[in-house]
């Protein structure tokens, strides 16, 4: 009887409590929301779609009362605000650290067992912040951009391939931003077969450039952040979980000492279970790969800095 909560209804978290019923990856689902009426709406509005589309899962809505969150296997977290216009970075990271700080303490309150998936921006940091001040075991504490990041690298590649994407395996690791992100482009196959000796020098420099704008890219063309594929890809991270799927997924978690950095959450391989994350999977970078590790993740380190901690 699996039970998993999704905190904010905004886009990204309804679409990700609305594939987590519609592939029962749980008994109950509880989209949780600060604001009247949005949660419940949404919750209404996702279980009138049961009859057409054959689920059995429940989704429960809910404004601010987190005593219907009891018993949750896994809590994931998307609250937040997003940045306004004049508000620099280190203002939006104080504002969401507040958020999501409050947000994991009313949820631990009543599931001390649950497994944390973030997805609130920025993402890597407001990982580690979950981290440092709840004292979790790490492997209860995941950050899913990585899963996001890959499954835009693997479209990129797929559209350049002409190919089923379901037969690409492309990772991203690093920091979940424009710039900190690594597409290895180096490690990416068709069937088994490299991307790079399928793709020029080229066209694969260029997939590896729009997966990481890929965000941005979005936020263009719709004139806000990207929801279905965000959505999904927490979601893929929770049914790994809740299934032992033991599938390696690049998420951002806490490192002591894998890919030579120690006190940082970022974007690693790991393998997904009932526990949470089960190990990360060392996937031997090159040279050029590990420097661009080491940059992605002094970037995140400065982000960091703004928490305070």
């Amino acid at each position: 009887m699996a039970k998993i909560t999704v905190v904010g209804a905004g886009n990204v978290g309804a679409t990700c409590a609305n594939v987590l019923a519609f592939n029962e990856v749980a008994d109950e689902v509880v989209l949780l929301d600060i604001k009247e009426g949005v949660s419940e709406g949404k919750a209404l509005d996702m279980m009138q779609t049961a009859t057409l589309l054959g689920f059995d899962s429940k989704v429960n809505g809910v404004t601010n009362d987190y005593t219907k969150t009891a018993g949750s296997d896994v809590v994931v977290i998307t609250s937040g605000i997003p940045r306004k216009p004049g508000m620099t970075r280190e203002e939006l990271i104080g504002v969401n650290a507040g958020i999501v700080k409050s947000v994991v303490d009313n949820v631990l309150a009543h599931s001390p067992n649950a497994i944390i998936v973030c997805v609130s921006n920025p993402m890597d940091t407001m990982t580690y912040l979950i981290q440092k001040t709840t004292g979790l075991p790490k492997n209860r504490v995941i950050g899913m951009g990585g899963a996001l990041d890959s499954s835009r690298f693997k479209c990129y590649l797929s559209k350049a391939l002409n190919a089923n994407p379901n037969e690409i395996e492309g990772v991203v690791i690093g920091g979940h931003g424009d710039t900190t992100m690594i597409p290895l482009t180096r490690l990416a196959t068709y069937k088994g077969i490299p991307a790079s000796e399928l793709l020029d020098k080229e066209t694969l420099a260029k997939v590896a450039a729009d997966t990481m704008v890929g965000g941005a890219t979005l936020t263009k063309l719709l004139g806000t952040s990207a929801w279905y594929a965000p959505g999904a890809a927490a979601a893929y991270v929770v049914e790994s979980i809740i299934r032992d799927q033991k599938k390696i997924v690049s998420c951002s978690v806490y490192l002591e000492g894998e890919y030579g950095e120690s006190d940082i959450c970022i974007g690693v391989p790991v393998v997904l279970g009932r526990t949470g994350w089960e190990k990360v999977v060392d996937f031997k970078l090159n040279d050029e790969e590990k420097a661009l590790f080491k940059a992605s993740a002094e970037a995140v380190r400065k982000t960091n800095a703004a928490l305070n901690l």
